[in-house]
């Protein structure tokens, strides 16, 4: 079931009522119920929101995703669930026991259909994308000839001709930053639905982060945000900041369309189809990652 992105900017106050959510406005008095099972992720952008404690216990329970965001208004936490799966402690054993050859050859896979992903992409744009179809063959176990640098060199200079990608850059670079931070968080609680820890990769190993092994599993998924990004720049050329208005777009990228090899499913629940096929690989029951292509 495709769930609810709640996205709070105002002032209001939240708490429960038999077992439901209430969100009241601080400054009218109304109050709302949301029923808490339809929520999958919450965001909390607004210094004057409060909440109970009993709130985040609700979140917890239905393995709702809650992202806080920082004074730029950009995601700079998130609130987990550390049981959400049945089995997650054997899940995890065999996510610590995966052999090196094992992570190694899923990360070939994950390289391959992002590159093929961004290729799509740029077919889709009228681009040449004939070049990026070549990378993503000669994509070798683990990717020792990092043909993901590559490939990537390539396609953001035909995708972003008009800007540079990068963090703090000129826009649309907020636009990006906001909408992969959405999805490095939207990747990282499909990962705890089915019951693996984000900390461990299975090829990003920088000590500092946190969320290795989401950022591994979102890379085939990082050009429908490029999409979504182009569609937008394109709609709003002279944006000058991130508005509610451009916000409450980017959000729709986890209700947009991902096709898989027999079926099409919302991004949102497409990630939860990839990594589960993940613990399926860890469990030596598949030796292939589901990823959508485009």
């Amino acid at each position: 079931m495709l769930k609810r992105t709640l996205f709070f900017q105002n002032s209001f106050h939240l708490y429960v009522r038999n077992k439901q959510l209430i969100v009241k406005d601080k400054v009218s008095g109304t109050e709302k119920l949301v029923p808490a099972e339809d929520v999958g992720y919450v965001i909390f952008d607004n210094k004057q929101l409060s909440y109970t404690q009993s709130v985040l216990q609700l979140f917890a329970t239905n393995n709702t995703a809650v992202i806080i965001c920082d004074d730029k208004h950009l995601p700079v936490s998130m609130m987990q669930n550390l049981n959400s799966h049945h089995i997650q402690g054997q899940n995890i054993d065999y996510q610590i026991s995966a052999s090196q050859a094992l992570k190694k050859q899923l990360w070939k896979q994950t390289v391959k259909q992002k590159i093929l992903n961004q290729a799509g992409l740029l077919k889709k744009l009228g681009e040449n994308h004939i070049p990026l179809i070549e990378f993503a063959r000669n994509v070798k176990t683990g990717d020792t000839t990092n043909r993901e640098a590559v490939a990537a060199k390539l396609y953001r200079s035909k995708l972003f001709k008009l800007f540079t990608r990068d963090r703090y850059g000129d826009q649309p670079n907020s636009m990006l930053n906001y909408a992969y931070a959405i999805l490095r968080s939207a990747t990282a609680q499909a990962i705890t639905g089915s019951g693996l820890l984000s900390v461990l990769g299975i090829h990003h190993h920088n000590k500092y982060d946190s969320y290795r092994l989401a950022d591994d599993l979102m890379e085939p998924y990082r050009p429908y945000i490029d999409e979504l990004v182009v569609e937008l720049f394109d709609k709003y050329p002279s944006y000058t900041e991130l508005t509610t208005k451009i916000k409450m777009e980017i959000l729709q990228i986890l209700t947009i369309d991902t096709q898989f090899k027999k079926i099409k499913r919302p991004l949102g629940i497409g990630l939860s189809i990839t990594t589960a096929s993940l613990a399926k690989c860890f469990r030596g029951k598949s030796k292939k990652i589901q990823y959508p292509y485009i």
